[in-house]
């Protein structure tokens, strides 16, 4: 099983490349993906990185207050989205 991690607050320049990278060291990340804007394809500044369940509470705990690119990141367990209003 797996985890989805939160990570905000990313530089606008980190590619999923260097995210997988980063988190990587601190346990394996299973996938890992880049929140972009449809019309733009720029960065929206936040991300989502998968590990293996058990590896997850370690991680965000090692994770948290790192610093990329000169950002201090926002590390936690992602949450379900929901419902979309228009």
């Amino acid at each position: 099983m797996t985890k989805t991690i939160y990570v905000g607050n990313l530089p606008w320049s980190t590619t999923e490349e260097a995210l997988a990278e980063t988190f990587s060291q601190f346990g394996p990340v299973q996938s890992c993906r880049i929140v972009t804007d449809r019309e733009t394809g720029r960065s929206r500044g936040f991300g989502f990185v998968e590990v293996n369940d058990e590896d997850a509470e370690r991680i965000i705990a090692a994770a948290q207050g790192l610093t990329l690119g000169g950002r201090v990141l926002t590390v936690n367990e992602a949450r379900e989205r929901g419902p979309r209003r228009f």
